[in-house]
């Protein structure tokens, strides 16, 4: 239930309790009127007695035609009598005493003002509740939407924070707890940056440190003399200077001073040339439908050859990449993307240094892809294949 929701509950509430209130004022102003109007007429019934007693005259009357059954079954037992004489809009109050052993001494008047004045009253209330709903109604209504405005500002804020834009704020308004939680996601943000600032400068000072000691080996590798130990030590420096670059690569996406050259070509051709120096009988190539698109071509074939590279080192051959107009599809035969990393994929994207997989690897290849794509404006997605398989999706920018 939103918040706006409990709001409009909230209000309804308290005009269930506005009402039950009107109902109780008609109630407590309706006994008390006839209260009074019976002690009253009681008391002129009395003054009307005393008046019979001197010979003076009187407005009571004796033994009434009209007097109403209960008045003179009651009489009877030598008590003074009040009731009210229902009659809807003609309602009588009678007064009635025994003067004697058969006289009755009755005095009667219209109860039409005390109606009138209730009457009245239930209008006033009426009308006052009508307007009080509407005014708290209205209140409620733009409160309630009010506020949820704001919570769903600062959710969708932490969304795009989670999403990974850094520089998402939300504007702080007001004191309550919405402000709050506004300044709390702001000061989540600047904390998130600030450590990912760190990490990322980091990352890249250590690479940068490496590259010279990497260049100074595969310079001496080279004047090894011919065997299987400088065979062994080449595959070793060749790995880590790959993993050098990747991680410069990193950097430069995440400092976002990569430039993009952009071209037109075919997305077949991109394609073939990204695969072209993986193993042929392990990845094959589809072209189902081609397309000349507007991109940068380095970055793309950059992509495809580390998605392929990827599912021939965590999946199972063959690799089929295929191209279908704006959109090429790199599948493997293996068991598919673990559910946990999976989750994360859809999430929050690719998490450097991880891989899924218990075969080894660095965890950047699908990290360079995706910051990649991200720079390029195109669309990286990853499922599990209905057949099996693990298998990622590019779709590129046709505008």
């Amino acid at each position: 239930m939103n918040v706006g929701a409990k709001v409009a509950l909230a209000v309804a509430a308290a005009l269930c309790v506005a009402g039950s209130t009107g109902v109780l004022v008609h109630r407590i102003t309706a006994a008390d009127q006839l209260a009074t109007a019976r002690s009253d007429l009681d008391q002129e019934l009395r003054s009307a007695a005393a008046d019979l007693t001197d010979g003076r005259e009187s407005r009571a009357r004796i033994d009434p035609a009209d007097l109403p059954g209960p008045v003179a079954r009651a009489v009877r037992d030598d008590v003074r009598v009040t009731y009210l004489q229902d009659g809807g809009e003609h309602a009588v109050l009678w007064a009635a005493s025994r003067v004697s052993d058969r006289r009755v001494l009755a005095v009667s008047r219209p109860y039409t003002p005390e109606e009138q004045a209730l009457a009245s009253l239930d209008r006033t209330l009426l009308v006052t509740g009508v307007v009080a709903t509407v005014l708290v109604s209205l209140a409620g209504l733009l409160l309630g939407v009010r506020m949820g405005r704001r919570a769903t500002a600062a959710a969708r804020t932490a969304e795009r924070i989670a999403d990974g834009d850094l520089d998402a704020r939300v504007r702080p308004d007001g004191r309550d707890e919405i402000a709050r939680l506004a300044a709390s996601v702001n000061a989540m943000a600047d904390a998130l940056g600030a450590r990912l600032e760190a990490e990322r400068r980091v990352t890249a000072d250590i690479a940068h440190e490496l590259r010279t000691p990497v260049a100074g080996m595969s310079t001496a590798v080279g004047l090894l003399p011919p065997g299987r130990a400088s065979e062994l030590v080449a595959g070793s420096v060749r790995k880590l200077r790959g993993l050098v670059e990747d991680v410069l690569e990193v950097a430069r996406l995440d400092s976002q001073v990569a430039a993009v050259d952009t071209e037109q070509r075919e997305v077949s051709a991109m394609t073939r040339r990204a695969v072209a120096g993986l193993d042929d009988a392990r990845v094959q190539v589809r072209v189902m439908a081609d397309a000349v698109v507007a991109t940068d071509p380095r970055r793309v074939e950059r992509i495809l050859a580390n998605l392929a590279a990827n599912a021939l080192r965590h999946g199972a051959p063959p690799v089929e990449v295929a191209a279908d107009g704006p959109v090429v599809r790199v599948r493997d035969h293996g068991p598919g993307f673990p559910p946990d990393l999976l989750a994360v994929l859809h999430t929050s994207g690719p998490q450097r240094f991880r891989t899924g997989s218990r075969t080894g690897g660095t965890g950047l290849g699908l990290t360079i892809a995706t910051g990649q794509a991200r720079l390029l404006g195109a669309r990286l997605t990853f499922r599990n294949h209905p057949d099996g398989g693990a298998e990622a999706e590019l779709r590129l920018p046709t505008g």
